[in-house]
């Protein structure tokens, strides 16, 4: 692979030689074995692009380069929305952390420096 990091597990097929879809629109994280098995697929494509080509046939065969295309394109933006997915404790982190950073600003918001300077005097002194 690349060296990005991918998280989770994995469900869905392997690519079907006629180029069907791995994807399970329930997964929210792209584990490595999906990673994997996309790879294949665009090898495969690759490798049916190369074949069609040495045989004659790539603008005969249109309507099947379509169809790959398509599958492809789709996995690959299943990686890309996926790969950057938070996980529920990634979320969960963030929430709390998001939750502090307003606390903070409703407390600087909500005292002023100089109301406390000398808590003897009477307002308006």
């Amino acid at each position: 692979m690349d060296g990005k990091a991918v998280r989770g597990g994995t469900r869905g097929a392997g690519m079907s030689p006629e180029g069907g879809h791995m994807s399970d629109d329930s997964e929210q994280v792209y584990g490595p074995d999906r990673a994997e098995r996309l790879l294949a697929m665009l090898r495969a494509l690759a490798e049916r692009i190369q074949a069609l080509d040495r045989s004659g046939q790539l603008l005969e065969r249109v309507p099947e380069l379509q169809k790959l295309l398509g599958n492809t394109r789709s996995e690959l933006f299943h990686y890309e929305v996926r790969l950057t997915y938070d996980t529920p404790e990634v979320a969960e982190s963030r929430r709390i952390v998001d939750e502090a950073e307003r606390q903070a600003r409703e407390a600087r918001a909500g005292f002023d420096e100089d109301e406390d300077d000398e808590p003897w005097r009477v307002p308006g002194e």
